[in-house]
């Protein structure tokens, strides 16, 4: 019995070793998301100290997990195993930019799991 990501994969022919090679891409740290974090413990460590501006100041983007996908991660989900909602979005974002570069469309999460 297979799952439906095991099934969209071979359907779509998307090999496991692009789908990590592409996660590890996007998920990697780059140094906008070094600043988001930096500006974020010193925003702490203001509002520690008593900062009042740093209390009021509005939250910065979200960075990058810099966590990519493991081959682990991608045995799960083709075994169907369970996998943390984290692991799934992760999978999700490698698989549509696998797909966007094929020029086919964008898939939605309840579409692989």
């Amino acid at each position: 019995m297979s799952t439906k990501f095991a099934d969209f994969i071979q359907e779509k022919k998307l090999d496991r070793r692009r789908i990590l090679a592409v996660s590890a891409k996007l998920e990697r740290l780059r140094p906008a998301d070094r600043a988001i974090k930096l500006s974020k413990r010193t925003a702490k460590a203001k509002a520690a100290a008593g900062g009042e501006e740093a209390k009021n100041a509005a939250p910065a983007s979200k960075p990058r997990s810099g966590r990519a996908i493991t081959p682990r991660a991608i045995d799960a989900a083709i075994a169907g195993k369970s996998l943390t909602g984290p692991q799934k979005t992760r999978l999700l974002r490698a698989v549509n930019a696998l797909l966007e570069q094929k020029k086919a469309g964008a898939v939605e999460l309840t579409t692989l799991f």
